[in-house]
């Protein structure tokens, strides 16, 4: 999700590397007789030192190896003949490779990452970026505290679903199919019937830019809005789009101010849209994008990260941006909602009430729900906040506004949580509703597509970035 941040193997193995040098830094191995493994000279608590190490596996191509120069002449030699056999290196990573691991962490429970609520049918439908899958509860499920977690009247997950981080989703009001957006590892828009469950194939695919993550769409228009995190974009294709076809409009450039856009939510009375920005930006080299443009196979394409300027990276205060829902191209939203007073912090999901001319936003850091004036713009302080430990809003990533039933929808990413409020809520509120995935105050992992891990011997903490 959002910054719950393609070949890994690799790159991972070599992350773990050299987050270990760059935390701990190494410690010299006694060496033992030839034929024997290292010996690891293991230092007192709080100094720094080598935990582990395992082979890298053989790639395609010339393997490389690092030979220390101070290396001995008959060590240089063995590994020069071990090299040349392959016998010890392939017996090594025939025991890694089998080698049962002292302990996992990881979450068995689902993480709830967006909500939609389907109101014709009284069903609420939740994205779980931990176990990839769908998950679809009757409208009115609470979870009792004595219980475990509330069993979904149906899932969907599976290697036959194409699901994998999905950050976004959309419920046709009609028909009630399932949209779900994959923000990372598959670049794919799936999209599913009402009474798909199991591991069963979507019945329609998009294929879209990598790091997608929000959606919305204009049903009037029979529009679908996409936000495009990494490389600063929203793509808009028409609604029943599917495979390759390509986007009909795109919004890029340095005077449209996105930066790492994630929510997006749509005013089609009054044509507008709204997207939540994280901050993060890079310039694109001006000179290269008329080249780029012609490069790419569809149009409406946004361009990646290979015209970024080297080095132009920054960090812009989180935002909120409204558009036209017509804009394209390098095009400057019509106002900007950023600054201290709006107390945004990761914004990521977003939702419109038409009634009340209000956007519920998802405030990921600071464990809130903001609402502002849909019309506000500029450094303005939102008009109510949900927030506080009776609340239950713990990372919170998903918001939904239910005008029919009066209700709001947060899901928590912190504590397996997807809870339920009065539209009207603020403060410190206790939810109406909980649905839990877990047992009541299981904390959740937060492990979202961890690309790397170190180990900090200070304070015998691993440090995972996600």
């Amino acid at each position: 999700m959002g910054n719950r941040l393609q070949p890994r193997r690799k790159a991972g193995l070599i992350a773990l590397f050299f987050g270990i040098v760059a935390v701990s830094g190494l410690v010299p191995l006694t060496r033992a007789p030839l034929g024997n493994q290292p010996v690891v000279a293991r230092r007192p608590t709080g100094a720094p030192q080598l935990i582990a190490y395992a082979p890298l596996p053989v790639m395609e191509g010339a393997e490389c190896e690092w030979i220390p120069a101070s290396a001995s002449g008959s060590l240089l030699a063995a590994m020069q003949q071990e090299r040349a056999t392959g016998s010890s290196g392939q017996a090594r990573l025939g025991e890694t490779a089998t080698r049962a691991p002292l302990r996992v962490i990881r979450d068995r429970y689902a993480s709830y990452s967006s909500v939609a609520v389907d109101v014709a049918r009284n069903e609420v439908v939740m994205t779980d970026e931990n176990l990839f899958s769908i998950l679809v509860y009757d409208r009115t499920t609470n979870t009792p505290p004595s219980a475990v977690m509330s069993e979904p009247k149906r899932m969907i997950a599976g290697l036959k679903t194409e699901i994998e981080f999905q950050c976004g989703l959309y419920i046709d009001p009609g028909s009630g199919d399932i949209y779900a957006v994959n923000n990372d590892t598959v670049d794919k828009l799936v999209i599913f019937s009402r009474q798909a469950k199991g591991d069963v194939p979507p019945d329609r695919h998009l294929e879209t830019p990598h790091g997608t993550f929000g959606i919305a769409v204009a049903e009037q228009a029979q529009e679908l809005f996409l936000t495009i995190q990494h490389d600063a974009a929203i793509v808009v294709y028409k609604k029943m789009a599917q495979g390759d076809e390509a986007p009909i409009r795109m919004l890029q450039g340095d005077r449209t101010r996105l930066a790492d856009p994630h929510g997006i939510a749509i005013d089609e009375k009054n044509g507008l849209m709204f997207d939540t920005n994280h901050g993060s930006v890079h310039a694109v080299n001006p000179e290269i994008v008329e080249e780029g443009r012609r490069r790419e196979v569809k149009p409406n394409w946004p361009l990646n990260r290979a015209y970024a300027v080297p080095g132009s990276g920054k960090m812009l205060p989180p935002s909120i941006a409204v558009y036209s829902l017509q804009a394209s191209g390098n095009t400057a939203p019509l106002r900007v909602m950023e600054g201290p007073k709006t107390q945004m912090n990761w914004p990521t999901g977003i939702s419109f009430d038409p009634e009340r001319n209000e956007i519920f936003v998802a405030n990921d850091a600071s464990d809130a729900v903001l609402v502002f004036d849909a019309s506000a713009s500029g450094d303005a302080a939102p008009i109510r906040v949900l927030q506080g430990p009776k609340s239950l809003v713990k990372n919170p990533t998903g918001v939904f506004v239910d005008v029919k039933n009066d209700e709001l929808w947060v899901t928590n990413f912190g504590n397996h949580t997807a809870a339920v409020y009065r539209r009207s809520a603020s403060g410190d509120t206790p939810p109406l509703r909980v649905i839990r995935s877990a047992p009541a105050g299981k904390s959740a992992l937060m492990i979202g597509n961890p690309g790397a891990i170190a180990y900090d011997t200070k304070r015998e903490e691993i440090l995972v970035p996600n």
